[in-house]
């Protein structure tokens, strides 16, 4: 993908760069596309850029091909201008439309050539949105369709415009992958996957991580990624994990419209809150109970400008942990603020050796901060590299604690990663922070570790001198292996 590059993995989260070359400029990724309606600007695009350092906006130019008012002036004057910014602009095509009401009045080669005369600088073609839990029949029929026009967007002259590429396939994990497949044969630009805000509206976090791990699949690492109507910061430490490199909505906007206030955790309702936990300009400079007695229109702007601040701080969150190497520490973390993200966080998980091959090998810490740290990335790399290490001799100890001469070899033995050679122990991810009261799904993790290098060397004998492991995790331990509390009398 020659306008997007990859500067820093965590997880299958990346630091990028893309270039947008009809606009001039390149966006650091991850990011967020606030959405702007041409008609109704809560927070001007020009303030957006200045007061919030957006590089990258979206707005629909389904609306603006329709519209009366704008049509003939965003023809003149272009896109840029009419809104007042001088950013990278993304279009949307109208197929959120086409999921709304069925139907739309324009073709995908009519709307690219509409775009590039505006002069977006991505493009969308006329994709069909298809919603989850349809039947497989139809999935499959809408999937197809939409791959025909995205073979046919790639044959448009769009110029220097960059073509996006959606992928569809509902909630099908083997429809999600060929799509994205097939999207990358394209040779299109910046890949979006839709229709998914239906289970982001319902709180299904889980399928939402489903769908995006088997979208990466299909896309592999060529990008960028962009996670089509996210917009609410609580969800984006878990997406980013994922791979998305691009986010967008109107929510900043929408909440506020409803007095509604965003946090990292979720949204609260002005009318219910006395005291702002937030330290954006907004929240210091007013209370609650001032926004609250202002008039809609003053008291809209300010709540979106409240909420574009919690979203962009969320970003540079997600980017400085991306940085810092501890992205699934914070994914931990959010995982916190509501149920929902936690199942999220749970399905993430399970495709632990999927962002396992992008992971770094080395960070500067792992935290173990919760039962759910024992299933990261870095736990399975450590035992699938197991198979690399030697073992000398017929007699070894797996020991918690000191070696011991009479055995032909000591290997040391942490949760949650499980036995290693003496000589790794300051290496990482060895040199974890992990909790005094260790939970039992360190110690699990730690005897599938053991179970691993006994089935690599059936031929050796192994003691485990552990110290007081639960039942559950001795369970896990192959009877062969001679078992020893570290504190047991002798």
């Amino acid at each position: 993908m020659t306008n997007f590059e990859v500067r820093q993995y965590d997880a299958a989260g990346r630091l990028g760069e893309l270039t947008v070359p009809r606009a001039g400029v390149t966006v650091e990724t991850p990011t967020i596309l606030p959405v702007v309606n041409p008609h109704v600007q809560t927070v001007a695009p020009a303030t957006l850029a200045s007061e919030f350092g957006a590089e990258i906006l979206i707005t629909n130019s389904y609306i603006l091909h329709g519209s009366d008012d704008l049509r003939e002036p965003v023809l003149e004057q272009g896109l840029h201008d009419l809104l007042g910014f001088d950013g990278a602009i993304m279009t949307d095509s109208g197929s959120f439309q086409l999921a709304e009401y069925g139907d739309i009045d324009v073709t995908t080669e009519e709307i690219l050539e509409f775009q590039h005369e505006i002069g977006s600088d991505i493009g969308t073609p006329v994709d069909i949105p298809t919603p989850p839990d349809v039947d497989r029949e139809r999935a499959t029929e809408e999937l197809n369709t939409t791959q025909k026009r995205l073979e046919h967007a790639a044959t448009v002259d769009t110029g220097e415009m960059l073509v996006s590429a959606p992928v569809q396939g509902a909630t099908y994990p083997d429809l999600r992958e060929r799509a994205a497949a097939d999207a990358v044969s394209t040779g299109l630009d910046v890949f979006p996957l839709g229709a998914v805000v239906p289970l982001m509206n319902e709180y299904r976090y889980a399928d939402l991580a489903d769908v995006v791990a088997a979208c990466k699949r299909g896309l592999g690492e060529v990008g960028p990624v962009h996670l089509f109507g996210a917009g609410h910061p609580m969800m984006f430490a878990m997406a980013a994990a994922l791979g998305c490199d691009l986010f967008d909505s109107a929510a900043y906007a929408l909440y506020a419209r409803d007095d509604r206030y965003l946090t990292v955790q979720g949204t609260e309702l002005l009318s219910e809150l006395t005291y702002f936990p937030c330290h954006c300009p907004v929240c210091t400079d007013h209370t609650p109970a001032e926004l609250d007695a202002m008039d809609a229109d003053q008291r809209e702007e300010l709540l979106a400008r409240h909420n574009l601040h919690v979203t962009y701080g969320e970003i540079r969150t997600v980017k400085q942990a991306i940085r810092s190497g501890n992205l699934m520490e914070l994914v931990d973390s959010r995982a916190r603020g509501h149920p929902a993200m936690l199942d999220g966080y749970r399905a993430l998980l399970d495709h632990a050796e999927q962002l396992e091959r992008t992971d770094p090998v080395s960070k500067d810490a792992f935290f173990y901060t919760s039962n759910e740290s024992a299933r990261r990335p870095e736990v399975r790399r450590h035992q699938n590299r197991l198979e690399r290490l030697p073992v000398e001799g017929d007699e070894v100890l797996l020991t918690e604690g000191s070696s011991s001469a009479q055995y032909d070899e000591t290997w040391g033995v942490r949760p949650p990663f499980g036995p290693y050679p003496r000589e790794l122990a300051d290496t990482y991810p060895l040199t974890a922070e992990v909790p005094d009261r260790t939970d039992r799904a360190a110690y699990e993790a730690a005897a599938d570790g053991v179970r691993r290098l006994v089935e690599l060397h059936p031929d050796v004998s192994f003691t485990l001198v552990h110290d007081d492991w639960p039942a559950t995790a001795l369970d896990r331990v192959p009877d062969g292996v001679r078992l020893r509390d570290l504190h047991a009398r002798d």
